[in-house]
């Protein structure tokens, strides 16, 4: 199985971003942790902006991708657009719980065409959305 793992904007920045809502772990060292667990050909993809991400998600070959649009899944109706263009899965997943954040975080414009969104469990929401595709594996 192959999964894309896609992180959106300020993303690059976990580990030193307000660990008390991200925790204190880069997404990198996390990724090794994924890699460990699972039997899966991984590929990580990182930008903060929003062009890159959506010539990423159009150019996928893979069985399913995880995605976490950071700030974008409030806003971007163009990455909404390519994610129901495209015939890959898509899993949105989110490390805080963004329902009980601020507002403005309560809307994503994703969810409606990702097959399922994953969001409050820190960065164990991305090994949440893998055990999802492994589950359609069997």
């Amino acid at each position: 199985m192959k999964l894309l793992i896609v992180n959106g904007p300020n993303l690059n920045l976990l580990g030193n971003r307000q660990p008390q809502i991200y925790g204190n772990v880069s997404f990198e060292d996390y990724l090794e942790e994924l890699k460990s667990k699972f039997d899966i050909d991984f590929t990580y993809f990182q930008s903060n902006v929003e062009g890159e991400i959506i010539n990423v998600l159009q150019q996928a070959e893979c069985d399913g991708i995880i995605l976490n649009a950071g700030g974008y899944t409030h806003t971007s109706v163009a990455i909404r657009d390519c994610i129901a263009a495209i015939e890959t899965p898509v899993v949105e997943v989110h490390i805080s719980n963004i329902t009980a954040r601020e507002t403005f975080r309560h809307e994503s414009l994703i969810s409606p065409v990702c097959v399922g969104c994953v969001f409050g469990f820190g960065l164990k929401s991305y090994e949440l959305a893998v055990r999802y595709f492994l589950m359609l594996e069997n």
